[in-house]
């Protein structure tokens, strides 16, 4: 089992290459599916390659012309599936540690155009206010229509404390919205804790990163130390994924061991397989010990919520997914992204690499997240602010070629038990400007949602000391 968790690869959803989890396995080509070469359609390419060649209003190099039908190709499949160059590659490995340069934006394609999944916290562009849903339209004085996501991405890297100038529209702004932002490194803390009352956790996990599961198992323990909890709170809106096996340690901390986690499948033998609370399924690199071994027992069973929205996505709805299989917590909040298909990472030389889809991933209870996403249990909307129109809630299904769920091809959203929501006071930004307003953060006092699911632990605490 250990050889076959060394084959999971380097995957993050880092700072500009939007939502995905990863495997890294061999890819094996369906012979059952194998067929003859399309020579008509080879021959057509050869023809365009000729003409461009030698008619082109410019020259053209002969690597630039390649590695663009590459993209083509990978970019017309799905929203994940992407040609990685030595860069893109290069950052993506080390984006796994918690630490890479940029603006800090998960971010897609739709329509032409950037569209911003989800703002990483602590980041020039959180601090900088984009949204989720923002359409990045230009950036500094060149336009985005025509570019390749990879193009965009590069265009927004760059080294740290250089700037970068977004063209943004938003829905519900009459204008375009300029923000001016500054390159840093970014270092994204995976895991926050603290205690919201006497008795009452609250753990927010940020992304999937190789040490997160370490980091969770301290968090847990410095709750633990003035006492037991009467319940606990696991945020993880907004956390747009990771690595998978930091999924299996996260959910392995509050299900009993050899509980089934989450299980993938696809066309070839590699793709197929299952991953359970156990040490071999989470441990790996330089862990030799297991970290979650010394946990507090009765974190096993303390009432846990789940807060989920329509950022949660990949390895972060592998938990909340898990969590409410197996009945271990209630799920609260809105409708997650729906990511539910799995990214092997192919080198192909030259430090390059393609990502591209390979399986979908399903819960224990042989649910496809897949363009669905998880339904809460209880339905909290997330507040809003007088005189501030909602922002669009982008998820999987509202992405191009994205794929459907097998299970349930179609993709209309169910319901679930609906609490609502209410305003919240308008909130005076750090910088004290009057002419604005904030939401307030996640984990703070105004936070709706987190008070809501403390609400529903104290009741459960009740109901408890009532049997």
């Amino acid at each position: 089992m250990r050889n076959k968790l060394g084959q999971i690869g380097l995957v993050v959803l880092g700072a500009l290459l939007g939502a995905t989890l990863s495997l890294n396995y061999s890819a094996v080509a369906d012979k059952e599916a194998s067929s003859p070469l399309p020579i008509e359609q080879l021959r057509a390419f050869t023809e365009v390659f000729g003409r461009i060649k030698n008619d082109y209003v410019e020259p053209v190099d002969d690597k630039k012309l390649i590695t663009e039908a590459i993209n083509g190709m990978l970019s017309g499949l799905d929203p994940h599936s992407a040609y990685l160059d030595a860069e893109a590659f290069k950052e993506l490995q080390v984006g796994t540690q918690g630490e890479f340069g940029g603006l800090g934006i998960e971010v897609g394609m739709e329509d032409g155009f950037v569209k911003v999944v989800s703002p990483i916290e602590d980041t020039p562009a959180y601090n900088a206010g984009l949204k989720t849903g923002d359409l990045i339209i230009k950036l500094d004085d060149t336009a985005v229509k025509g570019m390749t996501l990879n193009e965009a991405v590069k265009r927004m890297r760059g080294k740290p404390n250089t700037q970068i100038t977004l063209t943004v529209v938003r829905k519900g702004e009459s204008k375009p919205l300029v923000f001016t932002l500054t390159r840093a490194i970014i270092k994204v803390q995976s895991v926050k804790s603290k205690m919201v009352e006497p008795g009452y956790g609250y753990i927010r996990i940020t992304q999937f990163q190789e040490h997160t599961g370490e980091s969770l198992s301290k968090a847990i323990t410095d709750l633990y130390k003035p006492g037991p909890l009467k319940g606990l709170v696991l945020d993880l809106r907004n956390d747009p994924g990771g690595l998978l096996n930091s999924a299996v340690a996260v959910s392995s901390a509050f299900l009993e061991p050899n509980s089934l986690v989450v299980y993938t499948d696809g066309r070839t033998e590699d793709s197929k397989m299952r991953f359970s609370a156990t040490p071999e399924n989470y441990l790996r690199g330089d862990f030799k010990e297991d970290y979650l071994k010394k946990l507090p027992s009765a974190v096993k069973t303390v009432p846990m919520v789940v807060l989920v929205n329509n950022g949660t996505a990949s390895a972060s709805e592998i938990v909340a997914g898990a969590l409410q299989d197996h009945k271990r917590a209630v799920v609260m909040g809105t409708q997650s992204f729906g990511k539910g298909s799995v990214q092997t990472i192919l080198p192909l030389g030259n430090n390059t690499a393609i990502k591209l889809t390979t399986a979908r991933y399903y819960t224990p209870n042989g649910r496809s997240i897949q363009a669905k996403g998880i339904t809460p249990d209880i339905t909290v909307e997330e507040a809003t602010v007088s005189g501030i129109e909602e922002l669009p809630q982008l998820r999987e299904a509202d992405l191009e070629h994205h794929l459907t769920n097998d299970k349930q091809p179609d993709e209309s959203t169910p319901t679930s038990k609906a609490v609502p929501s209410r305003p919240v006071p308008r909130i005076k930004p750090k910088g004290g400007d009057e002419g604005k307003a904030e939401l307030p953060e996640f984990g703070g006092k105004n936070d709706y949602q987190l008070n809501q699911a403390i609400n529903l632990l104290k009741g459960l605490q009740i109901l408890q000391g009532q049997n």
